[in-house]
């Protein structure tokens, strides 16, 4: 399997083996160094202090999803999204931040019951979703991301 990093300094799209994303990748185009970087076709954990930069200064579409260890229906959700990373890698990056060790963006965004997913585009919070949803209402709300990005 392939991932695909988004060169913070250039913006070049990566293309890295699943077997060599720990040898610490750089940037094909400028040599910057790859490594932290969020992976496209990964579902990504995320921190309050990594949330500027990896979310409201993303080159791509995001989707982040608002979880809690202890949740069922979080559990429940989680396959659906690593799936949905994989199937849209290079289009859109998905994150997602535990609410009960994370909740100063809980807080900024008013998450009230987990899962919440907020689809993000240019920065700003466009959509939102709470409950464990099947995947046709995530993917018709990732089709609807991604047309506005465009």
């Amino acid at each position: 399997m392939v991932t695909l990093i988004v060169c913070p300094n250039c913006g070049a799209k990566n293309r890295i083996p699943t077997d060599k994303q720990r040898l610490t990748p750089k940037c094909g185009r400028c040599k910057h160094s790859l490594a932290g970087m969020p992976q496209s076709g990964l579902v990504n954990p995320l921190t309050d202090g990594q949330f500027h930069a990896l979310v409201e200064q993303a080159s791509l579409p995001v989707l982040v999803d608002f979880y809690s260890p202890t949740c069922g229906p979080c559990q429940i959700l989680a396959p659906t999204l690593d799936a949905l990373a994989h199937d849209y890698v290079g289009r859109l990056l998905i994150f997602k931040i535990d609410t009960s060790s994370q909740q100063r963006m809980a807080q900024r965004f008013q998450i009230r019951g987990v899962p919440t997913l907020l689809f993000f585009k240019n920065g700003r919070c466009i959509d939102q979703v709470v409950g464990a949803v099947p995947r046709s209402d995530i993917e018709q709300r990732i089709h609807t991301l991604l047309q506005q990005a465009a």
